[in-house]
C-alpha cells in the first residue's frame, strides 16, 4: 500500500499545533500526524501528515495559506517492509565495554561485552543517536579510570539504557526518570527484558521532582540526555541532588549550544572534564566541585 506524506515547517509550538489539529479534519483523511520539533534552539516545527491515497493539494494549500505557513510539499513514498528496514538500520552499537543490539541480533552479543538489549521499535535512545553513544562513552571512561558510582540516576531516561547500563556494572539500585508516561512504560519494559527488573526503578518525574529522587540523593552519578534549554534549567537541581566530587554527563547539546550549557553548570559549581563530539551533538562529563 502505498503512502503520502504532507510536510510543511512552522515557527512556533502554538501554531504547529494548531495546524497539525487542523490536518486531522481533512479528506482524505490521514492516517497520523507528527509534529515535531526540529532540534537547532530555532523554535521551528516540522508538520506532517500521513494518507494512505494522495491528499487533496487543493485543501492543504488552502490551510497553509488560512494559517500563514509555506505550503506543504506532498511526496509519494514507496512500499517498503519498515520493520525489516528498521532492523537493518539498527545495527548493534559498540560503546566501549557496552553493546547495543535489537532482539533480532541477539546470536551476535560477543562474550566480553555488556549487552543492552532495545527493541528496534523503541529507536530512540538505542545507541544509534550520537547522544546516547557519547553518553555511554563517557560512563565507560569513567569506568576505565577506575571510578564506581553506588547512587545513579537517569534523568530524562528514554529507552533506560544509560540507567541499564549503570546498573549492569553494579548491584545497586538505579533510578530512570522520564516526564512521559509512555517513555516510562517503554523503559520499563527494556528493564524486564534485560533482567533487570527492580535494579533500575522507573519514575515518572519532571527532572528530578520524586520525592523517591529525591530521598536517594545525593547522586555520586547523574545521566541527563535531554536538550539544551531543560539542562540548563536542570543546573540548580544537578547542583543541589549530585554529591560533592560526583559526576554529571549531559547530552542532548547541539555543538553551538555546548559552551552556553558548560558556562551554566560552571556557575553552579561543575568543573568539565571530558566533552566529545559525535555528528551533530556534543557529550559533557562535568565533576561537582565542592563550592556552589
Amino acid at each position: 500500500m502505498p503512502t503520502f506524506t504532507a510536510v510543511t515547517q512552522i515557527t512556533g509550538k502554538s501554531l504547529a499545533e494548531a495546524v497539525g489539529e487542523r490536518l486531522e479534519a481533512l479528506l482524505p483523511e490521514p492516517t497520523g500526524v507528527g509534529v515535531f520539533e526540529v532540534e537547532d534552539g530555532s523554535d521551528l516545527w516540522e508538520v506532517t501528515a500521513y494518507f494512505n491515497e494522495t491528499p487533496d493539494a487543493i485543501e492543504l494549500a488552502l490551510l497553509a495559506k488560512a494559517n500563514g505557513v509555506t505550503d506543504f510539499e506532498i511526496a509519494e513514498l514507496p512500499e517498503t517492509d519498515w520493520v525489516a528496514k528498521v532492523r537493518r538500520d539498527l545495527a548493534p552499537v559498540e560503546a566501549g565495554r557496552f553493546f547495543v543490539y535489537g532482539a533480532h541480533d541477539a546470536d551476535k552479543l560477543p562474550d566480553d561485552k555488556i549487552g543492552l538489549l532495545i527493541e528496534a521499535a523503541m529507536a530512540f535512545g538505542t545507541g544509534h543517536h550520537g547522544t546516547t553513544l557519547g553518553c555511554l562513552r563517557a560512563f565507560d571512561r569513567l569506568l576505565t579510570e577506575g571510578r564506581t558510582f553506588d547512587t545513579v540516576a537517569d534523568i530524562g531516561c528514554g529507552t533506560a539504557v544509560l540507567g541499564m547500563a549503570a546498573a549492569k556494572v553494579s548491584d545497586r539500585t538505579v533510578y530512570a526518570s522520564d516526564i512521559d508516561e509512555v517513555a516510562v512504560e517503554v523503559a520499563q519494559s527494556n528493564v524486564d527484558a534485560n533482567g533487570l527488573t527492580g535494579q533500575v526503578v522507573c519514575l515518572e518525574a519532571a527532572g528530578f521532582a520524586h520525592e523517591t529522587l529525591i530521598a536517594k540523593a545525593p547522586y555520586d552519578l547523574v545521566f541527563a540526555n535531554i536538550l539544551k534549554g531543560p539542562l540548563i534549567g536542570l543546573a540548580p537541581d544537578m547542583a543541589a541532588q549530585v554529591k560533592e566530587g560526583g559526576v554529571a554527563i549531559l547530552s542532548g547539546i547541539l555543538h553551538a549550544q555546548a559552551d552556553e550549557v558548560i558556562e551554566v553548570y560552571s556557575r553552579s559549581g561543575f568543573n568539565l572534564i571530558h566533552r566529545e563530539e559525535i555528528v551533530d551533538w556534543t557529550s559533557l562529563t562535568l565533576v561537582r566541585s565542592s563550592e556552589k
